[in-house]
């Protein structure tokens, strides 16, 4: 454990992992989940998400990075030498979402400018998809940059290195105490504004009216658990890494409470300011909800645009408040995807901190590439939809049976609860880890497995097959190459 990867406070680690944890698909992904899956009916198997995979596969995570002190890679092996391959594949798939994401930021980027003027016209969808994306659906598309998206990805890498490739607490700790309150901060401004509109009630009553008849549909409690693992991003280390990064006094359990009500509180809340506003166009416009709701990034740069173009003389506050308040969730996360794959290689091959992170942001930075050109949007898609549907999900049940059964988390107990002031783990903890959430999970694996086959074409089948070459042969190159470390294969314990 080097002296530049350790958290100041307990509140730099607390803010990071809710920086991590609180995102775009807070934003853009859940107010859509929650209307399509039974509106408040949909809060039964969210609950039931949250307490059986968020909260305890958060302490999970935790409690065998405080434990290991190391990187994913390094504590991997240390349960056993033969999970080195998993423990890479699994930062370096976190990797790779911080490639696409730096796209999908260098938008929001572009449209916080075009906020203070509506420059998206009068047509949203048209600019959006016809002038900034110029969407090209031909591989022909990869061979034809669109300017203005790769030069806001760039100006995104900078800040990201610039934040990133200082000491941990001097970087990430500090920008996070600053961006994560201003955060919370703007969407309570929208939110209140936005109750107060006219016809906000209507927006109101579409997404909470229960719809009680999907509590018996299975894609309702996949939507929902699947809502749980992406919203927080489990799976992909992230937790496991800061938990590393923690102090000797710090309450891991607790802290798995709040990160997961933080989020779950700011999701919940972003619902409210979405809907009331949708209700009050709906309203203004005569037009039913449903045809106004959207999902993923249609909501944010085609539906949302579209909403502040009738808004009047207040589209120019809560048009960049909105685009403001996106800009910065979309920033605390991408953070955080850079950090397992970096303690990994610093713990492996002794590098400084400074030289990992620039390293790694020149070569995201080029690939990212990929994804500033005309078939940039349709990559990303199929990327994202490999990683989230396909890949992190069996890296959670991997990490279940590597944590809970192999490295024994019943061990991990009497120091938690020693750490814990106030709430405690026990056998309900084991009994969840070890059986109920790898059972879960690998019901929700089957069922995006089953939407992928169905919904899926030829040119997704083809790139998720070139993806798995490519996760799998960059982690087995990561295996394979000798450490510099000379305690790489130091196998002692905390406990």
């Amino acid at each position: 454990m080097t002296e530049s990867n350790e958290w100041g406070s307990n509140l730099s680690f607390l803010l990071a992992m809710i920086g991590s944890a609180v995102g775009l698909g807070n934003i853009w992904r859940y107010p859509y989940v929650l209307y399509k899956n039974g509106g408040g009916a949909f809060y039964i198997p969210y609950i039931v998400a949250v307490l059986l995979l968020g909260i305890p596969f958060l302490i999970l995570e935790y409690a065998v990075g405080y434990n290991f002190k190391a990187s994913f890679a390094k504590g991997l092996r240390k349960i056993n030498k033969k999970f080195e391959f998993l423990g890479w594949i699994v930062p370096v798939s976190s990797y790779v979402i911080m490639t696409y994401y730096a796209a999908i930021i260098g938008w929001i980027g572009i449209y916080v400018v075009l906020s203070f003027y509506k420059g998206w016209g009068e047509n949203p969808g048209s600019y959006f998809e016809v002038e900034l994306l110029a969407v090209n659906d031909k591989y022909s598309g990869l061979f034809q940059i669109v300017p203005i998206i790769a030069l806001a990805m760039i100006i995104c890498w900078v800040c990201i290195w610039f934040i990133s490739h200082k000491h941990l607490e001097k970087g990430l700790g500090r920008i996070s105490k600053i961006l994560v309150p201003m955060l919370f901060i703007i969407m309570i401004f929208i939110v209140i504004y936005s109750l107060t509109l006219d016809g906000a009630s209507i927006g109101l009553n579409e997404l909470f009216i229960p719809k009680w008849s999907s509590l018996l549909k299975f894609d309702m409690w996949m939507a929902a658990f699947g809502q749980i693992i992406f919203s927080m991003s489990l799976g992909l280390s992230l937790a496991y890494t800061y938990a590393g990064y923690s102090g000797q006094n710090s309450d891991l359990i607790t802290n798995a409470v709040t990160i997961a009500i933080a989020n779950c509180g700011f999701e919940n809340f972003c619902a409210l300011g979405v809907f009331s506003i949708l209700g009050h166009v709906s309203k203004l416009q005569s037009t039913p909800v449903a045809s106004l709701v959207k999902q993923g990034v249609s909501l944010v740069f085609v539906a949302y645009p579209a909403v502040i173009n009738v808004l009047g003389k207040f589209a120019y506050i809560i048009g960049p408040a909105f685009f403001i308040t996106v800009f910065l969730a979309g920033l605390t996360s991408i953070l955080s995807t850079i950090e397992p794959l970096a303690f990994s290689i610093q713990n492996k091959f002794t590098w400084s901190r400074k030289k990992t992170i620039t390293v790694l942001i020149v070569i995201g930075g080029l690939i990212s590439m990929l994804y500033a050109t005309k078939y940039g949007s349709v990559l990303l898609g199929i990327v994202d939809t490999y990683i989230n549907q396909v890949l992190i999900l069996i890296c959670v049940i991997f990490e279940c049976i590597a944590f809970a059964w192999v490295f024994k988390a019943e061990n991990t107990i009497e120091t938690l609860n020693q750490r814990s002031k106030t709430l405690k783990v026990g056998l309900w903890w084991i009994i969840i880890v070890k059986g109920i959430l790898p059972i879960f999970i690998a019901i929700v694996w089957v069922g995006g497995i089953l939407e992928v086959i169905e919904n899926g074409s030829l040119t997704q089948t083809i790139l998720f097959f070139v993806l798995t070459i490519i996760i799998g042969g960059v982690s087995l190159i990561f295996t394979l190459v000798k450490p510099t470390n000379k305690s790489w294969d130091e196998t002692e314990s905390r406990l």
